[in-house]
């Protein structure tokens, strides 16, 4: 008889500690629904600011690497009279024109890219709500190794951002625009897809730039090691040339050495964030088994 009751008191305190884990686990998601919905409300109110001032953003921001005068092209055109470049490298004229094909089009293009730039403006809000997120299950020394992840998050974001806009963007754009297979062939782009490929270029390159942090991520997890991304280095560097091939709009080396320079930057500071990381893991081993 005194058997079955401390079978069923150790049944009723496993039920408890199941239902304490469950209770914990809602408790957890309730707090993450939390944060989403702040993420949220960032990139919510960043996008109404990006719609009452869309005037500026069209004919300024998104419509710059459509014209003549962007930074980027005056910068090129500069370079050419200072070096004597060719006249190839001198970008005066963008030869395709802009159309809407839908009745919504424009509508909907206002929203999307207000949209879009709320999404910017809201990451680093939202890489800070992750982290306030993540931060109470790390210990003291994961706390203050991590500490600074939303300032570099965000650094590496925005300069992968200008990168991907100043840069690969308006290269790309003037490439596509004077890729030609048959004279009787008018570029005509649609304002959609014309915005795709502005958006994608640029947070594609700010989600890039974020490889130092995701380094860093799989290093502490111990799935990265730097003599990995070492011995792999020559496949990184035959990728990044590719990529500089396409997007420059000119064969020659200057122009790819100026996209491909801050990608083999990037990639080496990783192997060096990932080296950094090993170094610690192998001294905190070396000094546990001291310690016995």
């Amino acid at each position: 008889m005194s058997e079955r009751r401390t079978d069923l008191v150790e049944s009723i305190k496993e039920r408890g500690k199941t239902l304490e884990a469950e209770m914990s686990f809602f408790d957890h998601l309730e707090v993450l629904r939390w944060h989403l919905i702040r993420s949220a409300a960032a990139i919510v109110l960043f996008t109404v600011l990006a719609f009452v001032y869309y005037d500026f953003i069209f004919d300024s921001v998104i419509m710059g690497p459509k014209k003549a005068g962007f930074w980027t092209y005056r910068m090129m055109c500069d370079l050419t009279e200072r070096f004597n470049l060719g006249p190839d490298f001198c970008i005066k004229d963008i030869p395709f024109k802009i159309i809407n094909t839908e009745m919504a089009g424009q509508f909907t293009l206002q929203l999307n890219s207000s949209l879009l730039i709320g999404i910017i403006l809201g990451f680093p809000y939202l890489l800070f709500e992750i982290w306030r997120f993540v931060k109470p299950g790390l210990t003291q020394k994961e706390s203050s190794s991590a500490s600074g992840f939303v300032f570099y998050a965000s650094l590496l974001f925005v300069m992968g951002l200008l990168f991907g806009y100043y840069i690969i963007t308006p290269l790309s754009i003037n490439f596509l625009a004077n890729y030609n297979v048959s004279e009787i062939i008018e570029n005509t782009i649609t304002i959609d897809s014309y915005l795709s490929t502005v958006g994608t270029l640029s947070l594609g390159a700010g989600v890039t730039f974020q490889l130092p942090i995701i380094v860093f991520i799989l290093s502490k997890l111990g799935i990265m090691t730097p003599a990995f991304m070492r011995s792999s280095r020559r496949y990184a560097t035959v990728i990044i040339l590719i990529i500089a091939a396409v997007v420059t709009p000119t064969p020659d080396v200057l122009t790819m050495l100026t996209v491909s320079f801050p990608l083999f930057l990037l990639y080496e500071l990783s192997i060096i964030v990932s080296g950094r990381v090993e170094n610690k893991r192998k001294k905190k081993e070396l000094e546990f088994y001291s310690a016995k």
